[in-house]
């Protein structure tokens, strides 16, 4: 049953009653973030904010519901999720505050985007065909999509608010599309050993600004690495550093066996403790 709606005197008429029903789904959802955002009666906070503040909020929520999937916590995920989807109604409520679009109007146009992108689900398409032919299928609608947008060039689309890793990632994607693109691998990891190198001799001789640079260059190519791989340089740079994270703390598990913190311990005992533990992780997987 719908909870009764507060007496505080403060409680206005625009306080939907839909509100307080806590099976109310995305109306409530929406109904709390209009009255949030109500400019007599909202929040201060909520009021004040716009695109670019919560801007980061969006993104940090994207992070926690990739985190909660790799954790494998399904409790976890479901708030996550929420939390996204919280930030998604924000920016539409902003959005028709300021008479640009509305919540429908997003929805309406994602669903429009995925019927004209599966015309072999929804259209007249045969599914008859690989996984890799419909993604080609995918990538020239996408194409079209991009060049419709008046987007002339390769990268012109790809966001600057990615993380630079999968910005990279994506700008050389598609680069590779229109033949951009070392053929072989071995060129990618010879330009790596180029790279290092120039970064190594930096050191001695450029300023931080270049050094900054050269350092960005072999990052780049790193990433490039990966996609001829098949690998997602994000995803591999994460399992690197759960497992950073994992072995350090089994080292001051050690030190702490034998009553030591690592800032009591130096560098080789501290090394030494890390390779046990590489030994036991690999002795566990046997």
């Amino acid at each position: 049953m719908p909870q009764t709606p507060p007496t505080d005197p403060t409680f206005r008429p625009e306080h939907n009653p839909l509100i307080f029903d806590p099976k109310g789904g995305m109306p409530r959802l929406r109904a709390i973030m209009r009255a949030l955002r109500d400019p007599d009666h909202g929040c201060p906070w909520d009021i004040e904010q716009d695109f670019a503040s919560i801007a980061r909020y969006t993104i940090e929520e994207a992070y926690e519901v990739a985190d909660a999937i790799e954790r494998g916590d399904m409790n976890e995920l479901k708030k996550e999720l929420g939390d996204l989807l919280l930030q998604s109604v924000f920016h539409a409520q902003i959005a028709e505050d300021q008479g640009l679009f509305n919540f429908e109007d997003v929805a309406d146009g994602i669903s429009d985007k995925m019927l004209a992108r599966h015309p072999h689900v929804f259209g007249n398409e045969s599914r008859d065909k690989s996984a890799a032919q419909q993604t080609r299928d995918w990538e020239a609608i996408k194409a079209a999509e991009r060049a419709q947008s008046g987007a002339a060039g390769a990268l012109d689309d790809v966001a600057l608010g990615l993380p630079a890793l999968m910005r990279a990632e994506k700008l050389q994607k598609r680069a590779a599309r229109v033949g951009f693109d070392w053929p072989d691998i071995a060129d990618v990891t010879d330009k790596i050993v180029e790279e290092a190198q120039e970064l190594a001799e930096a050191r001695e001789r450029l300023t931080q600004v270049e050094i900054e640079e050269e350092y960005g260059d072999l990052l780049f190519v790193m990433a490039n690495l990966g996609r001829h791989l098949g690998l997602d340089p994000e995803v591999a740079l994460r399992a690197a550093n759960d497992k950073f994270t994992r072995r350090f703390r089994g080292v001051e598990a050690k030190l702490a066996e034998i009553g030591k913190t690592p800032a009591q311990s130096d560098l080789t005992e501290m090394d030494g403790f890390w390779d046990a533990v590489k030994r036991e992780e690999k002795s566990d997987k046997t």
